[in-house]
Order: C-alpha cells, then structure tokens, then sequence
C-alpha cells in the first residue's frame, strides 16, 4: 500500500474502525483497505450491476438488468467521467487512494480465504478503480430516480384522457406541509374538483411506452410494489430554543433497500488538525455520505423532483439511425457497441447504442425518443461529502453541497455547535422552456426546447434557523407553490412530513430520546384523516337503512373505532382500516384497470383520495361494472365492509390473535444474492404504510440507517442500521445490531479523538498499516 506514514486502525465494540491517520489520503486509503476486508463481495456486486456486467455471474437471466444500465448511459458517463478528472482536485487524489486501499486488500487475499460469495459463484474480486466509484453514485442516481410525470400521467391518459390525467398526477400536491417552512402552524389542504375520467387518450401509448424502454426493470418493479415509487426517507433538526437540553439536535433515517449487509458501513476518520469525522459510508463511494464531525451534522433525504425529460428526435434512418436532425441540420449520433458477456467470457448479446446531445436515443413504438437526466451530468458529488466533513457550521455544509453536489437530488439537513440549524434542496434542477413543466414530450428537432440552464442556488427551497424553530423533510413537496414561480412537479409524499411537523410543534422541549421515538412513531396523519370518514359514512349508510341494518357493517364500524391510529405490533385493528383502504383504492380507481387484466395501469397517491372526499358526489365513486350509481358513502361503507369479511376470512376473528399487525406486516432483509439461510426475514417491525418507519409491500425497502446528533459543547451521537459491520454471514458480526434496530433502539457512537482515547475495554480490534518497504 503506498502509506505516507503508518496508519493505526482501531475497532470499537461495535466493530466500527477508528481510522487515525498523519494525512488525508493516507485516512482514505486506509478507509478503502477496510471496507474491502468487510465487504469486499459487496463492492464488486455493486460495480457488476452499476456497470451493467451481472450477466458475467448470472448469465443471460440478468441480460434485461445489464441492458437498462447500458442503454441509459450509465456506464458511459462513469467512464467518461474517470478518463477526464484530473488529480489537481484533492477529492480525486483521496478517491485513487481509497482505490489504492481496496487493491491493497484484495493483493494480499490468498483465493482460499475469498469471502463465501465468490467461492458460490465462481468468481473474483476485479482491480478497483476510480471509474467503479463513479459507477456506484451513478447507480445511486438510478435507485433514487423518480420515472417522471410524463410516464405517470401518459399511464392515466391511456385509461381517462388527459384531462382528468393531469388532475391524478399534479404539479403541486394538494396537501402543503413544505420543506421550506412558508410560516402556516398546520398543513393547508388545497381544494379541488377532480374532473370526471374522459376518453382513453389514444396518443399517449407512445409515451406509456418510454418509461418501460428507459427503465424496463425500475417500471416492473415498481408495478409490483408500490412502496419502491418513493424512496421514503426522514430528516429533521431542532433549534436549542426547542431542545430540552439547549443544544440543537439532528435527526436522520434514510430508507432505502435493506440488505444483508447493510447498504452503509459505519468508520470514524482521524487527521490531526486536518479531519476528524464520522458516519456511515457506501462501500465503494470513498467518502462519509452521512455523518457528523466535531462541530456539524448533516443527513440527506431524497428528492422526488423531476429532473428527466424526453424529447421526440427525427432520424435519417428509423432503424439503424446515424444522423438525428437538430434546427434544420443534421447533427452525427454517437453509437456505442455494448458486448454481454457470460461468466466464461462468451458473447450473449451485443448492442448498438446511440446518443444525441442530450443523452441515450432508444425506439419507442417505431419512434426515436432521447433523454436528458441530470444523472447522467454528474459527477462532483463526491466533492461535497468530502467537502461537508471539513464544514465548521450548517452553513458550510450547504455551501459545500451548493457547490459541488448535482444529482440525485437530496434535501440536505445540517445542525451545528453554535445552535444553528439549516435545510436546503440541494443539486441541479433544469429550468425549462416555454411554460417550464417537464411533464410533455418535447420537439427534438428545436434547440430551443432545450435546457435553459439550471434554477440559480438562492432560488432553491432553502431554510437557516426558521421562527418556528424546527426543519424536516420527508419526501414531501420541497416548497409551496404559492411562493416561487419555478416548476417543481415530482413524486412527493405529504403523509409522513404532516406527522412529523405535529410532532415537533406539540413539543417546545424536544429532548434526545424524544427524537429516537420519533424515528419508530407508529401514529399516522393519513390513518387520521381517513379512519373518521369511513366511521362517518358507515353511520349515515347505516341510518339509512332504517330497522334493517347492516349487522357487518356496524361491526366493522364498531372494530374500527376502537383503533388508536397506532401501527404497533401488538395492534390488532390496523389490518382492517389498511384492508378498508385497499377496497377504496380498487372501487375508486377501477377505471384505471388495464383491459383484460385485474391490474391498474397507475394507482394514484392516497393524497388524491383524500381530495375526493371533498367530492360526495364526484363521478369516481360510481363502480362501472354495476348497474347502481354509487356516492361517496356508499363506497366508504362498502370498503370497509368488504375489509372485515376479507380479514375474517384471512386471519380468523378480530380477537382471536391472527390481527395483530406484527404477524402481518414484517421486514423481509436479504442477502445481497438472495440466499434465505443468509438473510433476515419475517421480522416484526413496528409502523405501517405512511408512518414516520413505513412498513408495506414486500418488507424489503425500510429505515437503513438511523441516527441522532446532540450539538452540545461536546457533541454526542447515537445510531444504528439493520445487520452489522461485517459481510461474513459466519461472523458474528453479520447481523448483531438486528435486534436494536427492530426494537427502534440506538446505541451511543464513540468518537475518540486519538488511539489513547479508545480505552482497552471497548476495543474489539487492532489493525496496523505500514508503509510500504
């Protein structure tokens, strides 16, 4: 390893190393020599699937995998990107020697103590490079990235025209709890009048079309589970004049896919006078991605906005095209040969790709269309983490991540030592031309359809120490409409932002505890809202029914109200009112259901619902395969209905046991190959669809990291993630934070700032360095 100087690398009892280092790219090489002895299958699968070559290990199975990497330029811009950098910039120099640890690792692996997973699938650890660190963030941009309005609402068109499309899938949600605080003490619900579904739109099938040739595996994966459509995740800082202790407090939880092991990897990095910080890693990123050092903290939530547009190209030759036409000229494709190769090296496919100014060019349905993404534009994101760990302040966090930071999009929360607390939406989002949407199709053939530039750093949703004395983002709306004059459509979710805002305005005196519970919270805004008009109309239905009444429907009304709102494990009526959603959902939306099929061609947000109950008598309630008119109560009532029969049917009688919600809805956390015997699965978790730590669908996508920061004098921590720091299913430290992450329990984090401060009792390790002789 090409060391300056002797690094000393000592593990806690919690396994995290505490790397102490005479300079800074000696700290990252060191950091890469670790993570490659902890989880050096991890890196190279991540580098297989982000550079589209699983078919090496997989075979042809994983060909439609390695195609949607390929096709949408990932790889392309992560190589373009290595081959331009230049090492005057400090960031890339700590990158090659975060590389340069890895390669130092895997040198001296004798092939007999290979990590399990190479010895199942027959294969080895390649040299790492820079280009496989910038593959990873570009596969992080295709993890995060919201499909954009265009597809959803081309998916509704084709069923109800465009019209009623475009109220489905709006610009602005109708339910304001913004990032940016714009000064209201509750969330505003927005009035509005759904218009009736019209005519399919038979024109939109093209564009239906795109987003399944774009992202053919991000489209079916999200048609089967819908919690994949947001990666939820929360954040949220508190000012001293809110905190018990009267220091400013952080709180963070990602969610993202869980696997085993974890997504992140804790390490704490020491340079004396130079650096001193600590987090969580990606394994392969060469930085602390989420983290604090002595002075300031910060987390990272995603952004929903669209930041993806499509444009409609004219080509000389509709099937294998070498020149597009741009303002009356022709303008030379870039084409690319993409090989498929199996695990023995053999060609299983070969590909021609092609490229116009704004990016990949693929067939939709006999038509040439090309993307623009601002992910594939990155490439400085690792100039920011490195930056923030440097920061003094909350204010240098955001600097660092306006500067540098461009996709995929994050709201970025900082909260520092001297009280301050900040929040800011931070990368590149394109201002567009005409009225600014990016929910159409554009001209390819004008370059005035183009991207005008990017929305100027001061015109962002941006906070610093609001009056109200708290910030959070939770993948809602990043700023009222009602204040800015930019576009900022996307896939927001205004659920879990409304319960944390209650949270932190009924609480003038938040302390560090308080904000550990908060990450588990079982309430739920959306089950407040919803639960008293089921038991409303239940009532009036049944008033109506004179001396007859529906005795399932009293029950189920009777059930229903006995529930808290609360998706605690020992809750034994969240399964109903989730069951009374699901048949509202399907009653109301079955004119979205695809023709000959049982599946609905989009499923629009539950905040939509929530709209047309301000409708009673909207033309969406009325269920076309019967011959009655049905109104807004009848379909309530229904639901909930149908939803006790369905339970009692499923899980036996509402007291009997088989209600409870931890048998129900459970975290589900796989090996990175999907191996059961090496995974976690059917684990209860307290929380439920909407909650603060949301638990539906498959139990696959949940909290992946979660941590709370005291910026006292001396700043404190507290964090844990689901699995462990090792990637060895036969360590014991594989899976040994498991339990306390279920229990929604943190575990305090040490930070010793030299090797004497790590006292021989809470060592588990040692681990020196030597330069190279």
């Amino acid at each position: 390893m090409n060391l300056g100087a002797t690094v000393t690398v000592l593990y806690d009892d919690r396994a995290v190393p505490h790397i102490f280092a005479a300079n800074e790219e000696d700290a990252y090489r060191a950091l890469g020599y670790v993570t490659a002895r902890d989880r050096l299958y991890q890196l190279y699968l991540q580098t297989m699937a982000a550079s589209g070559r699983l078919t090496e290990i997989a075979g042809p199975r994983a060909l439609a995998l390695d195609r949607e990497m390929r096709g949408l330029g990932l790889p392309r811009s992560a190589e373009r990107l290595a081959a331009t950098v230049r090492d005057t910039s400090p960031s890339v120099r700590r990158l090659r020697a975060y590389a340069d640890g890895i390669n130092s690792y895997v040198r001296t692996l004798p092939a007999s103590e290979l990590p399990l997973e190479f010895r199942l699938t027959g294969t080895r650890p390649s040299e790492w490079t820079l280009a496989d660190s910038y593959h990873l963030f570009s596969r992080m941009g295709w993890t995060l990235a919201y499909l954009s309005l265009e597809d959803d609402r081309a998916a509704a068109a084709s069923r109800v025209g465009t019209r009623a499309a475009a109220a489905l899938v709006p610009d602005n949600e109708a339910i304001q709890e913004p990032i940016q605080p714009n000064g209201q003490r509750a969330p505003r619900f927005d009035a509005r009048v759904l218009p009736p579904p019209g005519e399919p739109d038979t024109g939109s099938g093209r564009l239906l079309a795109a987003g399944a040739t774009f992202f053919p595996a991000r489209s079916a994966a999200m048609r089967e589970d819908d919690e994949r459509r947001s990666m939820a995740s929360n954040n949220w800082a508190v000012s001293p004049r809110r905190s018990a202790t009267g220091h400013a407090l952080l709180a963070g939880d990602p969610h993202l896919d869980l696997t085993l092991p974890s997504i992140w990897y804790e390490a704490h990095l020491v340079v004396p006078g130079a650096l001193d910080v600590a987090g969580v890693t990606i394994p392969g990123s060469g930085a602390i991605v989420i983290g604090f050092n002595r002075d300031v903290a910060w987390t990272l939530t995603n952004s929903g906005a669209d930041v993806l547009d499509l444009y409609a190209e004219q080509v000389d030759d509709s099937v294998a095209p070498t020149r597009y036409r741009l303002d009356g000229e022709w303008k030379a494709l870039e084409s690319r040969i993409e090989r498929y190769r199996g695990h023995g090296g053999e060609t299983i496919a070969i590909d021609t790709l092609y490229f116009t100014h704004r990016g990949p060019m693929q067939r939709v349905r006999g038509r040439w269309l090309s993307m623009r993404w601002t992910v594939l534009e990155a490439g400085t994101e690792i100039d920011a983490f490195q930056d923030a760990a440097h920061a003094r302040s909350a204010a240098d966090v955001q600097a660092a991540f306006g500067h540098s930071y461009r996709a995929p999009a994050q709201n970025v929360i900082a909260a520092d030592r001297a009280g301050h607390i900040a929040i800011g939406t931070q990368g590149r989002f394109p201002i567009r031309a005409g009225d600014g949407s990016g929910s159409t199709v554009r001209d390819g053939g004008s370059s005035a359809n183009d991207w005008r530039g990017t929305v100027a750093a001061d015109a962002l949703p941006q906070s610093i120490d609001p009056a109200q004395g708290f910030l959070a983002s939770a993948n809602q709306q990043p700023i009222d409409p009602l204040v800015t004059t930019n576009w900022w459509g996307g896939s927001y979710d205004p659920w879990r932002a409304v319960r944390i805002n209650r949270l932190l305005r009924g609480d003038s005196a938040v302390t560090v505890d308080a904000m550990r519970r908060y990450q588990t919270d079982p309430g739920s805004a959306r089950a407040d809202l919803f639960v008293p008009h089921f038991l409303a109309a239940a009532a009036r239905v049944l008033a109506r029914t004179g001396t007859e009444p529906d005795a399932s429907l009293a029950e189920a009304r009777r059930l229903l109200g006995q529930w808290d709102r609360r998706y605690t494990r020992d809750d034994a009526r969240a399964v109903l009112f989730e069951g009374a959603m699901q048949e509202l959902t399907t009653r109301t939306w079955d004119e979205l259901i695809v023709p000959d099929s049982a599946r609905r061609i989009i499923t629009p947000a539950s905040a939509m619902l929530a709209v047309l109950l301000g409708d009673s008598a909207s033309a969406w309630w009325d269920v076309r395969s019967t011959p009655a008119i049905e109104r807004r109560d009848d379909i309530l009532a229904a639901s909930l209905a149908a939803s006790l029969a369905s339970a009692r049917a499923k899980y036996g009688a509402p007291d009997a046991g088989g209600w409870r919600w931890q048998g129900i809805r459970r975290a589900n956390i796989f090996h990175l190959l999907r191996l059961p015997a090496l995974s976690a699965l059917e684990i209860p978790v307290q929380g439920g669809p909407a909650t603060l730590s949301p638990s539906s669908g498959s139990g696959t996508h949940g909290a992946s990291w979660r941590m709370v920061v005291e910026l006292g004098p001396a700043l404190r921590a507290w964090a844990t993630y689901p699995g462990g720091q090792s990637g060895n299913p036969l360590s014991s430290r594989y899976r040994d934070r498991m339990d306390e992450w279920t229990r929604g329990a943190l575990t305090p984090v040490r930070l010793p700032a030299s090797p004497a401060e790590l006292d021989e009792a809470h060592r588990s390790a040692r681990l020196i360095l030597e330069r190279a002789r």
